[in-house]
């Protein structure tokens, strides 16, 4: 069973608004064993509104739409389903009374206008909606050759759309799909290391189009996932399913997989030390606090982050992003020893068994003689480690990709037992 997923809306085909409901929702007919295979997203226009549901009514089994269905003028999706599916509109009283009930317990008139909430396409009926003025659609469309469509129309609000789904819609997508209902489920694994190409090199026909379970792989500033996904009756059976590809991923990649689903490199460095009982500061120049944002956000209660320093003064900063050209280079502070000198300080003023230092960051990208560097250096106990990694790429994701490099040199360190 296939599914398209259609969102209605100027705000979000204009880009004021982000579509988060097809996300949202690609997920939850994913738990229901509904593979999703078209996101489709209209203005509110009714001949592209209309044209929309046609398509969508052969080419999928299930399709789920939100928005449309305020009162204004511009709210379009009962007029667009009634003409895909070729019926006219009626209106149920019983919805009219329902509305005017709402806006009663909220000490307001019903205005006349949301009277066209109650207009339902022929052959459907209500989804109920507890908290909002627009109820939901829900009707069967014949198709030739083929077994019908169900369509589900539901509000553009995300909290009525989501509780409408959870009451309602759910369940009656397991009554359609009955005794044959299967779930689909994924598994995320991250890396970080290298490129995304390289990584599908390494990775033996892991990718090929075809292959149960499938794998995907994305990039997302410099991190690289993959997503294995399998079908079956439960998640159960595809988690054993997915297992083989895991640990063939884990034997391929080595130590360039840091973590699965939702962790981050932060996550996991905080992680290593909390199970190590240990803790961690951080110094950084110039990249406005990112590194220590991270942590924080990834160590809430500071059981293991302590804290640290974003350094902008003009003396050990400004003087290198402003005045390159007028001093000499033993003035700078752009060498290894310099950052490394700055980690061995913050651990010593935070006490915390280990401090991450980075920086300087260059004021721009590549130059004509190569990409600048940034350093980064982790103190221990025993040991300071640090190197250069070059800045560049492109400009949206370099600093994200230097303080996830540093955050990596903390993570293969603790990870390889090295010295403290």
């Amino acid at each position: 069973m296939q599914a398209e997923i259609i969102a209605l809306g100027d705000e979000l085909t204009s880009g004021q608004r982000l579509d988060t409901n097809s996300q949202w929702l690609s997920r939850q007919l994913a738990e229901c064993g509904i593979q999703v295979l078209f996101h489709t997203t209209a203005g509110d226009d009714l001949v592209a509104g209309c044209d929309v549901f046609r398509h969508a009514i052969q080419r999928a089994d299930v399709i789920v739409s939100t928005g449309g269905l305020g009162p204004t003028a511009d709210d379009l999706a009962r007029e667009c389903i009634a003409a895909a599916c070729g019926v006219d509109l009626v209106r149920d009283e019983a919805v009219v009374e329902l509305i005017r009930a709402l806006f009663a317990r909220r000490g307001r008139e019903m205005p006349e206008r949301n009277a066209v909430q109650a207009m339902f396409p022929r052959g459907s009926q209500p989804i109920p909606n507890p908290h909002g003025t627009a109820p939901g659609i829900e009707i069967q469309v014949p198709r030739s050759g083929q077994p019908p469509a169900r369509i589900f129309a539901l509000p553009g609000v995300p909290a009525e759309m989501r509780e409408m789904w959870t009451v309602t819609v759910r369940n009656s997508l397991a009554a359609l799909t009955g005794h044959d209902r299967r779930v689909i489920r994924h598994r995320a694994i991250h890396c970080y290391g290298t490129g995304e190409s390289a990584i599908e090199a390494m990775l033996p026909d892991l990718i090929r189009r075809g292959r149960v379970p499938s794998v995907g792989i994305t990039a997302s500033q410099a991190t690289i996932s993959l997503r294995i996904t399998a079908e079956g009756p439960t998640s159960e059976a595809c988690a054993a399913a997915m297992q083989p590809t895991a640990d063939t991923i884990y034997q391929c990649l080595g130590d360039l997989v840091f973590g699965e689903d939702g962790d981050t490199l932060q996550d996991v460095v905080v992680r290593l030390l909390a199970d190590r009982g240990q803790t961690l500061s951080s110094v950084e120049c110039g990249s406005g606090g990112t590194l220590a944002q991270w942590l924080s956000a990834a160590d809430p209660d500071g059981r293991v982050y302590r804290g640290g320093w974003v350094l902008r003064d003009p003396v050990s900063i400004a003087a290198v992003l402003e005045n390159a050209g007028r001093v000499t280079e033993s003035q700078l502070p752009l060498t290894k020893t310099f950052v490394q000198t700055l980690a061995t300080n913050c651990r010593t003023s935070f006490q915390t068994d280990y401090a991450l230092a980075l920086g300087p960051f260059p004021p721009h990208g590549e130059s004509a003689s190569g990409p600048p560097p940034v350093f980064i250096a982790v103190a221990g106990r025993a040991a300071v480690h640090g190197h250069a990694t070059p800045y560049a790429g492109h400009p949206d994701m370099l600093l994200a990709r230097t303080v996830k490099e540093a955050l990596n040199c903390l993570r293969l360190q603790l990870q390889g037992g090295a010295s403290r």
